[in-house]
């Protein structure tokens, strides 16, 4: 299965070669996992499906089996459709040592944990996490005897307090995927390495190209690739990201957990690679535009982005983020169910859906305050999350004013 890169990223594959400058994340997208063996000429490597494998002979049978470098041996290790994508995602990745795809971010998430967690550990996980990993982790996890503990996102290096005998992995979620408060992880990686205790990014908002995970002290970074790689929300794909020393064992698991991901799946997820770049300029350049109209909305009483003052962490942000991409919150001031709907419904260019990175507009009605354990919340009003689309953010602005005037009428006619 696409098992990424098991040679050291060299010079020769991240370094232009005119200026001996490093080549732009523009290029890379553009230019990642496209070996010539694996094209065999032409623009993009073919989708090769396969299960069976034949061999000239019973020598070469056997060689394969233990030969673990971009071989032919059964489809669910793999073909060149896979590895091409696991080798661009591992070279976006300074520092990084391979890449694994799975079915899906779930998948991947699962894979990633259970490569490190064993029965009788601890998980510390962020409170601000995405729900299909708190119910993984209160789940599948505690049914193995792994036990989980939330944390506050803006614990910092705080976190040290809370790192016991049995605390093994810590997973981290920056931005939040419903709240966006953005985390401090290069506090949080100190303390993990001080006490020998793995750590784990979702990286999804982001993507490497805004945050070079494993540049950042990160041990395993993963990716629900259905987003932003994609991009065009037809696909269901995943990937785990390993810094060295961890790669063996994230692909050894993988491997008995029979994971594979489609070659079709592969196929499209690195054909939405190659646009990744200049889709998130647009998505965050429409995206601020947008968040930053809806502050001055009076039926808007906050907006949690973390490129703007007053979301949680929007120093971290500032640090350590390249820019945005284009998922974000805002808070209605008062209002209830009922009126939110009423702004939601009408919408024409904002679907109505879950997932996000694709081009199209999304709102979705969100509760964060039913998925915490450790941290509360007293928000003005109801939540709406935005996935900002490609459309011209002026009709996506003129969409979002009428919602807000549906809002204010349904709030005073109650």
């Amino acid at each position: 299965m696409g098992r990424g890169q098991l040679h050291p990223q060299g010079d020769r594959r991240s370094v232009s070669k005119d200026s001996g400058r490093p080549k732009d994340d523009a290029t890379r997208v553009v230019s990642a996992g496209r070996r010539k063996e694996w094209t065999g000429g032409i623009v993009n490597p073919p989708v090769w499906r396969a299960s069976t494998i034949l061999y000239d002979s019973v020598a070469e049978l056997r060689a394969r089996v233990s030969d673990t470098h971009h071989k032919l041996f059964y489809g669910r290790r793999g073909t060149p459709t896979q590895w091409a994508l696991a080798d661009a995602l591992t070279e976006l990745e300074p520092g990084a040592e391979g890449t694994f795809l799975y079915c899906s971010g779930v998948a991947a998430l699962a894979a990633a944990l259970l490569s490190v967690l064993s029965p009788g550990d601890e998980l510390l996980l962020v409170d601000s996490a995405y729900d299909p990993t708190r119910s993984m982790a209160n789940g599948l996890l505690k049914r193995m005897g792994i036990t989980t503990r939330f944390y506050d996102p803006m614990i910092g290096a705080g976190i040290a307090d809370l790192i016991g005998e049995r605390t093994r992995a810590i997973l981290m979620e920056s931005p939040g995927s419903l709240t966006f408060e953005v985390q401090d992880v290069p506090a949080i990686v100190a303390a993990a390495r001080a006490r020998g205790v793995t750590t784990l990014l979702d990286n999804t908002w982001a993507t490497p190209l805004l945050f070079p995970a494993i540049a950042h002290g990160i041990d395993l970074t993963v990716l629900a690739c259905t987003k932003y790689v994609v991009g065009h929300s037809d696909v269901m794909l995943g990937s785990v990201t390993a810094a060295p020393g961890h790669f063996t064992k994230l692909r050894d698991t993988s491997l008995q957990l029979g994971q594979v991901a489609s070659p079709d799946d592969c196929w499209l997820g690195a054909r939405g690679l190659r646009t990744m770049a200049v889709r998130l300029k647009q998505h965050e350049a429409s995206a601020l535009t947008i968040a930053r109209w809806l502050q001055q909305q009076p039926e808007v009483a906050a907006v949690l982005h973390p490129s703007l003052p007053g979301c949680p962490g929007h120093e971290f942000f500032l640090r350590d983020f390249k820019g945005a991409s284009g998922l974000f919150s805002f808070v209605l001031q008062g209002g209830d169910e009922a009126a939110r709907a009423a702004l939601i419904d009408g919408l024409e260019h904002f679907g109505i859906g879950y997932s996000w990175g694709g081009f199209e507009s999304l709102a979705l009605p969100v509760d964060p305050v039913r998925y915490r354990s450790v941290t509360e919340r007293d928000d003005a009003g109801p939540m709406v999350r935005l996935q900002v689309g490609l459309e011209h953010v002026d009709d996506l602005i003129d969409d979002l004013s009428a919602g807000l005037a549906r809002f204010r009428e349904a709030v005073s006619s109650r």
